[in-house]
């Protein structure tokens, strides 16, 4: 009796333990500007080892995702979101890093019901009829602007490659930050400058949350601030790190996206 008692508890607790990872949402994982997914590797492994189903978007136009610059735009990126998590059958968290505050908002837009919560994490969220750009301009404290160099002939967007360091991994370790310039990629700039229409019926529902970044030299706390002001969100978390926590706080990134996703 004892032995078959034994059995039926290990089963109910494994049979309990597959409820419990099957109730988790997938979180989807969409990069900013000058990236590609693989900014999320880290983020990545520790959420699947903590049971959550993970799908890292790349973006068109990029290498790891070609396209024509003059092809890319914000509704290209919003229709790859949207195909990468067409087969998810629940509700999905998705969480965007700084220009990818503008294809969540696109996102929750066109799909309210396919996504369960909306995080920006150091990322723009727009007002109907923003765009990046216009964001931008409002942060009277980023130290981004002098180093974006604007290539209109190839409709391409860089960043000063002495100046990647200080922008992206301030407070980071010497290691990181000798080798991070050469991860910055060059953007499509079309969707940068291009606005997202947004309606209080549909992402107006849509529950949202904000990671603030306290140490941010380009999307700075006063942006972020004002930002979640216009844009009420249902919680807050702050990391003590500059633009990229996904280098470096990786622990402190996970733990608050998990909290988000409950």
């Amino acid at each position: 009796m004892k032995v078959i008692t034994s059995i039926l508890m290990a089963s109910a607790s494994l049979i309990s333990a597959h409820a419990m990872a099957a109730e988790k949402p997938a979180i989807a994982l969409v990069h900013g500007a000058f990236e590609d997914a693989h900014v999320w590797d880290g983020v990545s492994a520790k959420l699947q080892a903590d049971g959550y189903r993970v799908i890292a978007v790349d973006l068109p136009g990029r290498p790891s995702a070609p396209m024509a610059a003059n092809l890319v735009s914000v509704d290209v990126y919003r229709d790859t979101v949207l195909k990468a998590i067409a087969g998810e059958k629940q509700p999905v968290v998705l969480v965007g890093h700084s220009f990818g505050g503008i294809t969540l908002s696109a996102v929750g837009e066109a799909a309210p019901a396919k996504i369960k919560t909306l995080v920006y994490l150091a990322a723009y969220v727009p007002q109907d009829g923003e765009s990046m750009l216009t964001l931008a301009n409002q942060d009277r404290d980023s130290k981004a602007g002098p180093a974006l160099i604007v290539d209109k002939e190839k409709g391409m967007m860089s960043i000063n490659y002495a100046a990647r360091a200080d922008l992206f991994a301030n407070g980071a370790p010497e290691g990181l930050r000798k080798v991070l310039p050469d991860l910055i990629l060059d953007e499509p700039l079309a969707p940068l400058a291009t606005p997202v229409h947004l309606t209080a019926a549909r992402y107006g529902k849509v529950d949202k949350v904000y990671i603030h970044t306290a140490q941010d030299h380009v999307v700075s706390p006063y942006l972020q601030q004002k930002m979640v002001a216009a844009t009420p969100v249902r919680q807050e978390f702050t990391l003590n790190t500059g633009h990229t926590p996904f280098l470096t706080d990786v622990p402190g990134l996970v733990g608050a996206i998990e909290q988000a996703a409950k």
